[in-house]
C-alpha cells in the first residue's frame, strides 16, 4: 500500500499525459504531490523527507515547465531528485550513521563496513540513474520528432526508471542476505556472554 501511495503522483502524471499532454500531466503531478504530502501529514502528523524533496523539485521544475511551456524543465526533474539523494547518501557516509543505517538500522544489524558499502552503492546508483535520465530525455533517438521523443521519455520515466530501481533493489537484497543474521531480526540487541 505504501508503494502505491509513493507512486501516486507518478501514476497521475502518466495517466494525464496519456489523456492530454505533458503540460497537463505536469500540473496534475504537482497537485498530486501536494495531495500526497498533505495526506501523509494528516495521517502521521509528520512529513517524509523523500516526499518533501520531490514536492519542492517538482514545484520548481514543473512550474517552470508550465510557465515557459518548455518540457525540458520537467525532464530534468528525475535527474535532480536522484542527484539530491546521491549527494545526501554520499555525504552521510562521513557521519556517525549512514543514510540507510538511519532509515533501516532499527530493523537490521550490520557491520559498519557493510552499511558503508550499501550506502556507497546506492549513492552511485542514484548518480547513474540521473545520468541515464538525461541521456533518454535529451540525447536518445534524436532523429524522431519532439512528440515521439517526449512519449519515449515519459514511458522510460514511468517504466524504465522503476524497472531499473526494482532490479537494483533486488540485487541489494541478495547482497544483504549474506550479512543478515536471520535469528537476530526483530530481537533486542543484547550483550553476548563469553565463557571463562
Amino acid at each position: 500500500m505504501k508503494l502505491l501511495f509513493d507512486l501516486f503522483p507518478l501514476l497521475i502524471f502518466f495517466g494525464a499525459f496519456k489523456m492530454y499532454d505533458i503540460y497537463t500531466a505536469t500540473a496534475a503531478a504537482i497537485i498530486a504531490t501536494f495531495v500526497q504530502v498533505g495526506v501523509f501529514w494528516f495521517k502521521h502528523r509528520r512529513f517524509e523527507t523523500m516526499h518533501l524533496v520531490t514536492l519542492v523539485i517538482i514545484s520548481v521544475f514543473g512550474g517552470l515547465t508550465i510557465f515557459f511551456q518548455d518540457d525540458a524543465f520537467i525532464k530534468w526533474k528525475p535527474s535532480i531528485v536522484n542527484w539530491v539523494f546521491s549527494i545526501v547518501i554520499f555525504v552521510m557516509l562521513f557521519t556517525k550513521k549512514t543514510a540507510l543505517e538511519y532509515v533501516m538500522g532499527g530493523q537490521l544489524t550490520l557491520p559498519k563496513s557493510i552499511w558503508q558499502k550499501l550506502n556507497l552503492s546506492w549513492a552511485i546508483f542514484f548518480l547513474v540513474l540521473g545520468l541515464i535520465n538525461v541521456y533518454v530525455a535529451f540525447y536518445y533517438n534524436l532523429d524522431a520528432d519532439a512528440e515521439t521523443r517526449t512519449q519515449t521519455w515519459v514511458n522510460f520515466k514511468v517504466f524504465g526508471l522503476m524497472g531499473i530501481t526494482l532490479a537494483f533493489t533486488i540485487a541489494q537484497m541478495f547482497f544483504l542476505s549474506k550479512h543478515i543474521d536471520v535469528d537476530a531480526i526483530g530481537k533486542p540487541k543484547t550483550a553476548q556472554k563469553t565463557e571463562d
